[in-house]
């Protein structure tokens, strides 16, 4: 499949070189609307150079230089006339492959940093003062930049924390200016973007959906398509970019599992069909959902069996689709799926580094469903997403919508899954999504799971009698992609209001609790 970017977008290349926060400089540079893809550092420079790039960032990393196995980089990147700007390690591989000095000195500097710049008028300081805060991460240092290159900038302890060649396009940098506590961090790379690099910005929402379009056509042809449509963002977002290019070829999937939240099912069948006029098929499998889950309290379990039933029933779905189409059923080749770039990159698609988790997009789809995918998102990350469903039209409500798992209300019940239970749940989770609407934190938090402990029970006072209820956890979090979590501070008054409301309204739960674990150590979902 052709790339999101298109043939004729500039490109930056990340080179990953093991980095934390490689992710987080592909997402910098396209906030400074110019594309970017992650690369391995494993990738030979001959075959970077073949996609064209406009420019290459080499990103920081764990390694020493000296290190007998640090991954190092082709002296031929720096040679082949592309700009080039390194970051924290691809800082000091660059001084060395170019006869710089980097010391191991142990004069380590690790967090926020007092950066001393030299040359304000320089193509990366450019408007920015001479002393600023900076986000470092290092135990080696340049003490000497490589012949051609002016020194731009100084710590207390590092020598050399910038240096530039605006003869080669060659930029380099100990900070990280990807991250925010880099207070001018941004512009220092949008001036190596637009100044050093010459790349214009260009890249944006209304370019994508022109793009994937176009790329979704000469993909599908005349054939027709299929999508799951979850009523998540991802999967919504793809499916209205996929009507949008082939209109009546595209119909829509929605298996409801009976463990959506409160009005979602009809917020797919409403809104959803309204915003993009999908041909949209609803399948009820609440009760064989219910039936297979019935004894079954561990979480893995859980899932397994709900990835089984939505492929099962899907299978259904598609053969009566097939059947419809008569004659024509052959034509059904093709599978919509909201794969994102994170996906990607995290199943070791992305970057060539160890797989992180192994992808299983539209509850787990099996090889055997014999479709071609289409993946018109496979190359944006969240934030991206939410901009491209704005662009084309949906409904806040689905765009802003939080992340949700793909087994739904079944994790967030400890212990077995019941009917009364995911009522109990339903109507716990649709009052704090009210509450925090009201309180204008949508925005500002990234998920706020609520979860039923089916299987405690605690002693409270309602009324005049003790009862005997469950308690339910809430886990407010903010984050920018999931990978690392904390959780959100919450207004205290905010969270007396939504454990009253809870206490009141929903029978047999008498306690509200509130989950402050960071994520590491533990994750964002319980189950």
């Amino acid at each position: 499949m052709a790339d999101v970017a298109g043939k004729d977008t500039d490109t930056v290349l990340v080179v990953d070189f093991g980095a934390q926060y490689a992710q987080l400089i592909a997402r910098r540079v396209r906030e400074a609307r110019v594309y970017s893809e992650i690369v391995p550092s494993t990738m030979p420079v001959a075959d970077m150079l073949a996609r064209n790039p406009r420019a290459i960032i080499l990103s920081g990393g764990p390694s020493s230089v000296y290190a007998e196995d640090a991954p190092g980089i082709d002296r031929a990147v720096f040679e082949a006339g592309v700009p080039v700007l390194g970051m924290c390690y691809g800082f000091q591989l660059m001084a060395q492959a170019l006869g710089g000095r980097v010391d191991n000195t142990g004069a380590r500097e690790y967090g926020r940093t007092a950066l001393t710049v030299s040359k304000t008028g320089s193509t990366l300081f450019e408007g920015t003062p001479a002393e600023q805060q900076v986000w470092m991460s290092h135990g080696d240092a340049c003490s000497a930049a490589p012949e051609g290159f002016t020194v731009t900038a100084s710590t207390g302890t590092v020598p050399v924390a910038a240096f530039e060649d605006d003869e080669r396009r060659l930029y380099g940098v100990q900070h990280h200016p990807e991250v925010m506590h880099s207070t001018y961090g941004q512009q220092v790379l949008e001036h190596f973007l637009y100044r050093g690099a010459g790349i214009a910005p260009a890249w944006t929402t209304g370019s994508i959906v022109e793009e994937q379009v176009a790329v979704i056509r000469a993909q599908v042809g005349g054939k027709r398509a299929i999508c799951a449509l979850s009523g998540g963002v991802d999967s919504a977002v793809a499916a209205a970019l996929v009507n949008r290019a082939i209109g009546d070829q595209l119909t829509c999937v929605y298996v409801d599992h009976g463990l959506m939240r409160k009005g979602e099912t009809e917020q797919v069948e409403k809104d959803f069909v309204a915003a993009t006029g999908v041909r949209l098929k609803v399948v009820d499998a609440a009760d064989r959902f219910l039936e297979a889950l019935a004894g079954i309290s561990d979480p893995e379990q859980k899932r397994k069996i709900i990835g089984r039933e939505f492929i099962r029933v899907f299978e259904l779905a598609q053969a009566e689709l097939v059947a419809e189409a008569g004659a024509a059923g052959e034509d059904v080749a093709f599978l919509v799926q909201g794969t994102l770039y994170p996906d990607v990159v995290e199943s070791g698609g992305g970057t060539g580094t160890a797989n992180i988790k192994s992808h299983h997009n539209v509850g787990g789809l099996p090889e055997d469903l014999e479709f071609e995918l289409v993946e018109p998102l496979r190359k944006l990350f969240k934030d991206e997403v939410r901009m491209v469903g704005q662009e084309l039209g949906l409904p806040e409500e689905i765009v802003q919508r939080q992340p949700f798992p793909g087994p739904g209300l079944a994790i967030r019940i400890v212990g077995e899954v019941t009917r009364e239970r995911l009522d109990l749940l339903r109507e716990a989770d649709a009052i704090v999504r009210a509450e925090l609407t009201a309180a204008g934190l949508d925005r500002e938090i990234w998920q706020c799971p609520v979860v039923l402990l089916g299987d405690v029970r605690s002693v409270g006072v309602q009324g005049d009698g003790r009862t005997y209820g469950h308690p339910v956890v809430l886990r407010p979090v903010s984050s920018e992609d999931a990978m690392t979590a904390d959780w959100s501070r919450l207004p205290y008054d905010l969270l007396a209001k939504i454990s009253t409301r809870i206490t009141n309204e929903v029978p047999d739960v008498n306690r509200v609790t509130l989950d402050i674990t960071s994520k590491p150590p533990g994750t964002i979902e319980w189950e």
